[in-house]
């Protein structure tokens, strides 16, 4: 019973903190997700009954608690962009989920498969969870509330980017899959995965994303402009909405993830300016804010627990070359022949956080299938998502004030 209190207690305190955080963040310019990082390694090491918030030996929880923060931040994202969606318009963030997170992909499993000797379904695994940027740790370099007009570059590629390529990375991540579950050197796989897992999910992810987004549009505005007994001003229509949309594609074995965030930039559009959306925004973002706070609590925990025995040196190397070299190398090559500026470009390239989305997809592929030097990637991930969390959380807010400084006309977001 004690313990349970503490627990109590501990998250009580944990999601009243988070209150201030975003204020707290305003005046420091440092992220609060380091705040809640050190809260959460200090509880962990000073009470030792807490339960351990080991990923491996908690799978399922870690899967599903990953889950539903990412779902509701795509959601999140996807109301507050103001952009409206044109592949003209939206041409930097396609660049960056394709280009950059392919040449992402191809660095890390040439890596895994000649610097630290891995199969390579345990090279593509990793390449997959550390592809994609987080929706859920990324909002300090984000757009600001709807209707706020934030005409930021890099604010809003790095949005956009991030509700975009969560799920663009579960093909990769279903690719190692498939290789690990399959003996020799059979390659009939391949066509099941291209027709199933990239085609069909994607397309399906799409299809979903937009039809239930529309139907939303039309349920919470056209039907409540006609018939007065539709009308709601209430928040948590948001949240329900990022569970249905998830739900109800991934029972149609579509990708839940790019739904969700189509059906958010879908249902923004359908009444862009509607005052409305702050409140849809606000309250799935103070679900968001709730989880994370969990989240980091128990991260902090793992990294006082041992989710990092396995690090090596090499592995430690691995994890900064990663953060400092090959996402920004592979970010400029991205952008180039963009007509965004030099500093835009670095801005963009270098914050690509990693984070919730990256234990996901880990916690995902263990769970599904067997794979080798599974406390080493455990390792390795933990410390890359350390990593940013310190370094990007330190720098971003200096980072982009200096850039409005740099750039202060700059107020018309680059079509090509």
């Amino acid at each position: 019973m004690e313990q349970y209190l503490v627990i109590l207690t501990i998250i009580g305190v944990g999601i009243l903190g988070m209150a201030w955080m975003p204020s707290f963040t305003a005046k420091t310019k440092i992220s609060y997700s380091i705040v809640y990082l050190l809260i959460g390694m200090l509880l962990y090491s000073i009470f030792d009954f807490l339960p351990a918030p080991n990923p491996r030996t908690h799978g399922e929880f870690t899967l599903h608690l990953t889950e539903l923060v990412l779902i509701v931040s795509l959601m999140c994202t996807g109301l507050k962009i103001d952009q409206k969606f044109s592949f003209r318009t939206w041409i930097i963030p396609f660049r960056l989920i394709t280009i950059t997170m392919f040449l992402c992909i191809a660095a890390v499993v040439i890596i895994g498969i000649y610097y630290f000797k891995m199969p390579l379904s345990t090279s593509i695994l990793l390449a997959a969870v550390l592809a994609p940027t987080d929706p859920v740790l990324a909002t300090d370099v984000q757009v600001g509330d709807p209707n706020e007009q934030d005409r930021d570059n890099a604010k809003f590629s790095l949005t956009a980017e991030a509700g975009l390529n969560d799920g663009m990375a579960f093909p990769f991540v279903w690719l190692a899959i498939a290789l690990a579950m399959t003996s020799g050197g059979d390659t009939s796989f391949l066509v099941t995965w291209a027709l199933k897992h990239v085609f069909y999910q994607i397309i399906v992810g799409i299809l979903c994303g937009f039809l239930l987004g529309k139907l939303l549009g039309y349920i919470l505005f056209t039907l409540a402009e006609k018939y007065e007994n539709f009308v709601t001003q209430d928040g948590f229509v948001s949240v329900a909405a990022t569970l249905v949309v998830y739900g109800a594609t991934e029972i149609t074995h579509g990708y839940g993830f790019i739904a969700v965030f189509v059906a958010a930039i879908t249902l923004r559009a359908y009444k862009r300016d509607h005052k409305y959306y702050n409140r849809l925004h606000a309250f799935s973002d103070q679900i968001e804010r709730i989880l994370v706070a969990i989240m980091l609590i128990l991260f902090g925990g793992s990294l006082v627990r041992g989710i990092m025995n396995s690090l090596t040196w090499p592995m430690a190397a691995f994890g900064i070359v990663f953060i400092f070299v090959i996402r920004p190398l592979s970010g400029l090559i991205g952008l180039i022949g963009t007509k965004l500026k030099i500093q835009e470009k670095l801005v963009i390239s270098f914050y690509g956080i990693r984070g919730m989305g990256s234990i996901y997809y880990l916690a995902f592929a263990f769970g599904t299938t067997f794979f080798k030097d599974q406390d080493a990637l455990w390792s390795i991930i933990a410390f890359i998502v350390l990593i940013s969390i310190v370094i990007h959380g330190i720098t971003a807010g200096f980072t982009f004030r200096k850039l409005e400084q740099v750039l202060p006309e700059d107020n018309e977001i680059i079509a090509r």
